[in-house]
């Protein structure tokens, strides 16, 4: 969904020209697995973070095309609603540059960003949900100008039929209904990619969709939305909904969700693409002119318009994506679990555990997915996105175990052992684990801070809950520069 789209109409031709041309796609991706070389001698990692903008008093502030302009950074785009930037910070091998690199890059883009933002008149916050916006902040108005968003926004609506119900039952209850798909831009995520070939993509993948569970508990930081104190990661069910093309009736029959976690452990990327066009009606069917198989025939890599674009429309937590560079084809798997913040030091704690931990579970002799149902990998996303760090989560061998226990007797000491496998020393991984120990020790994140210093706010008797939200989210924003780890932020 990066891509610019027009503003049109769709045909019913245009459905099935588009159908035929992803099938086309579909064989010519079957033969490129079997024969062409995909780029995977130097694997890199990328990350992409999305960001909410406010205002001097840490309200939703409706100006990316302003702070766009500002920034002036082609890494720099707009996302689903005028009160979201997203950042796509540039490819890397993992072990690149010196401890601390990568932190440093990302600070200093983000900062250099905060800088032109401020000019004029908005801020940047990396948060999963920002805690101040309310229900009347993500109406149609609040849609991006971005053609792409509002041709998507038609295409979801027409396949519903009806507006969007959005129910959570967490700390307190939330039950409203949407007349657009802007509910959706509340949700900001950090996304980590992970470049991999095609005969190790299955495991990666199957690797990824076992720990997701683990990643959400551990980094929540999502518990308000729309002034009500939700799930910790309230993230999760929020988008699962915001998107749903699906009405009432049609989910009853079984019919797959557009975010959707998966139904089975996989042996080839080519599941997941092929899953995509057995299940998923085209929501964008535009029709490239290349003709996939002549390009792979006559020693190019073809771009597959059709099968990407329609991937980028299905919103997998573990999302496969097929990308070409100067370099040739590759593929990658791009983590979509997270949400946004708090730090870049979380940040980055973050992306080294999920790294090290899923290196270290390709590499078992007895792979982690032939232990564990599919089933109860996605119960466990679920009940880590409610109740954050306090969650219990099961886990082969040990059953069912607070997650900060299963963190540090366990998958610790296996994130250490797949980034040393990885090249990184422990000057490397120390730190950045150590942020992960020490959240896990103190069982506190970004979510449980969130909930503490809006009820510490209410009983020093700020009465309005929308007042101390707005409070919250201004000392949230001091620390957040400060980049000092959410463990390790005071409630005062």
């Amino acid at each position: 969904m990066g891509r610019d789209v027009p503003a049109l109409v769709f045909t019913r031709e245009d459905r099935r020209r588009y159908r035929e041309k992803m099938h086309t796609c579909l064989d010519v991706l079957a033969q490129m697995l079997r024969e062409s070389t995909f780029e995977s001698e130097r694997p890199q990692v990328g990350l992409e973070i999305e960001l909410n903008l406010v205002d001097d008093d840490g309200l939703p502030a409706m100006r990316n095309t302003d702070v766009l302009q500002a920034i002036a950074d082609p890494a720099w785009s707009s996302e689903l609603g005028r009160f979201n930037l997203e950042i796509n910070i540039p490819p890397r091998e993992l072990t690149a540059g010196g401890p601390g690199a990568w932190e440093q890059a990302i600070r200093d883009a983000l900062n250099h960003a905060e800088d032109r933002a401020s000019a004029v008149g908005a801020h940047l916050i990396m948060i999963g949900i920002l805690p101040t916006l309310g229900e009347t902040d993500v109406g149609g108005r609040a849609l991006s100008g971005d053609p792409r968003y509002q041709l998507l926004n038609e295409q979801i609506f027409a396949a519903r039929g009806e507006d969007l119900r959005i129910t959570v039952d967490g700390v307190e209850r939330l039950a409203t209904y949407a007349d657009t798909i802007t509910p959706e831009a509340a949700c900001t995520s950090t996304q980590f990619h992970l470049q991999v070939a095609p005969k190790e993509f299955a495991a990666y993948w199957n690797a990824a969709q076992a720990v997701a569970g683990v990643q959400i508990a551990l980094a929540a930081n999502s518990p308000y939305l729309f002034g009500r104190e939700l799930w910790r990661e309230t993230r999760i069910p929020l988008f699962e909904q915001a998107t749903d093309t699906r009405p009432q009736e049609i989910k009853a029959q079984g019919v797959r969700p557009r975010v959707w976690f998966g139904e089975r452990w996989i042996t080839s990327v080519f599941d997941l693409f092929e899953e995509n066009v057995r299940y998923f009606p085209a929501l964008l069917p535009l029709c490239d002119d290349e003709d996939p198989q002549h390009a792979l025939n006559h020693g190019g890599a073809p771009e597959l318009g059709e099968l990407t674009l329609h991937n980028g429309t299905i919103y997998r937590w573990n999302r496969p994506i097929y990308a070409v560079t100067d370099s040739g084809p590759h593929l990658r798997i791009e983590n979509r679990v997270l949400p946004a913040g708090p730090t870049v030091a979380d940040i980055i704690a973050n992306g080294a555990f999920y790294y090290g931990l899923t290196r270290a579970l390709v590499d078992e002799d007895r792979p982690i997915w032939t232990r564990m149902s599919f089933a109860v990998a996605e119960e466990n996303l679920h009940t880590a996105a409610r109740d954050g760090i306090d969650a219990r989560l099961y886990w082969p061998g040990i059953g069912e175990v607070p997650v900060v226990e299963l963190v540090l007797r366990r998958l610790l000491p296996l994130a250490h052992r797949g980034l040393e496998l990885a090249g990184l020393d422990a000057a490397w991984r120390e730190p950045l684990l150590g942020i992960v120990e020490q959240r896990c020790i103190t069982a506190r994140n970004g979510a449980l801070w969130q909930a503490e210093t809006v009820h510490q706010l209410e009983k020093a008797g700020v009465s309005d809950r929308r007042e101390a939200l707005r409070q919250m989210t201004t000392a949230y924003m001091d620390y957040m520069h400060l980049n000092a780890a959410a463990h390790t932020w005071p409630v005062d």
